[in-house]
């Protein structure tokens, strides 16, 4: 897929991408079932199963946790880098598909979607282990990247909570810049998305990245609505809360946004506003 995007936002440009389908991203979702260690084993394979060779897929052994992250690298022709993240963890009340195995699952097709063509930046895809215990591998991946590291990252993209409504962002944690960019992508596809602020709702893998002054953004879809339904953390979340129709809406804004970041974002003089 190639889109010609508007250049309000930085330069014009096309955009390619390639997504996977819907049955496709609809299968990975479906592969929820089983404990923690048994989704850490299904990311791992879902990454392979989209093209992630054993050069560029790792497990990082987290310090305090059971389970490692689950790291997809997608090389580009710069150390500037795009990290993706999401955590594949959950609570044993539900089967926690909305919290947050929408998120975990979509990463293998992000991936997929974005390897069709040269990047000038190198996309990190992480599979979080423990974001439901304070976020420990969020912490520790962060607490391990050098200063260089921290340097060369120019945006962190956290999923979290995807599928009960079209596309969300907690506005009020987030570069104002990466924000900016997601909602013009939304305009020019014609598809929802709009801020719900969550600071009463609890914390996220992203939080830890913006501490080292990484800009940063959380992408969901809580309402408040679902808030009142007590959807997650609960019994009730399974797949037959989630909107199916959002869900694979919210993938084609994030694939486009990804793509359309490795352009706009230009290295230390980018257009990030804090």
């Amino acid at each position: 897929m190639v889109l010609l995007v508007q250049a309000n936002v930085g330069l014009a440009a096309e955009i390619k991408y390639k997504m996977a389908t819907r049955k496709v991203v609809e299968s990975r979702l479906g592969k929820y079932s089983g404990d923690d260690k048994q989704r850490e084993a299904q990311l791992h394979q879902m990454f392979a199963d989209s093209g992630c060779d054993s050069q560029h897929l790792s497990e990082q052994p987290v310090k305090g946790a059971k389970l490692p992250n689950v790291i997809c690298v997608l090389p580009g022709s710069s150390d500037r880098t795009i990290i993706v993240g999401a955590h594949f963890d959950h609570i044993p009340a539900g089967d926690g598909v909305v919290d947050n195995w929408s998120g975990a699952s979509l990463l293998p097709s992000l991936y997929e979607a974005l390897k069709v063509a040269p990047r000038e930046h190198t996309y990190v895809f992480i599979g979080f282990t423990d974001e439901e215990k304070f976020e420990v591998g969020s912490r520790f991946y962060v607490k391990q990247m050098t200063k260089q590291e921290v340097q060369q990252t120019e945006a962190m993209v956290n999923m979290d909570t995807l599928g009960l409504s079209p596309t969300k962002v907690w506005a009020s944690h987030a570069d104002k810049f990466l924000v900016n960019v997601l909602f013009h992508l939304a305009d020019q596809l014609k598809m929802p998305a709009s801020v719900v602020n969550v600071e009463g709702v609890g914390s996220t893998d992203s939080e830890q990245f913006a501490e080292r002054h990484i800009p940063s953004i959380t992408i969901h879809s809580l309402t408040q609505q679902a808030w009142d339904d007590h959807i997650l953390h609960s019994s009730k979340d399974k797949i037959s809360a989630m909107r199916l129709d959002d869900y694979y809406e919210t993938y084609h804004l994030i694939t486009l946004y990804l793509a359309y970041l490795d352009q706009v974002l230009q290295g230390p003089t980018a257009p990030v506003a804090k």
